[in-house]
């Protein structure tokens, strides 16, 4: 549940997020890490919660991160009629 809270349980591989984004329709997308958590930020949020931080470790250990995400959606294409759109 901790994890969940901290946004950590269900986060996307980047690689993902990026296909998600691309097949909305964004183009130009970037992912900007600003933070990259270490097992020390983990051991703060898990202490307690009955997991082995140290075990857990490889899992953890620069695998999350906080990002800025930019992408572009481009402006719709006026459509001329049902002959050139597709």
């Amino acid at each position: 549940m901790e994890m969940w809270v901290g946004c950590i349980a269900g986060a996307l591989k980047d690689s993902e997020y990026i296909s998600k984004l691309a097949r909305a329709g964004f183009d130009d997308i970037d992912i900007e890490p600003t933070r990259v958590y270490s097992i020390e930020d983990a051991r703060q949020f898990l202490t307690g919660e009955g997991i082995d931080v140290d075990a857990a470790a490889p899992q953890v250990e620069n695998k999350f991160m906080s990002a800025f995400i930019r992408a572009v959606k481009p402006a719709a294409k006026e459509c001329c009629g049902p002959a050139c759109c597709s």
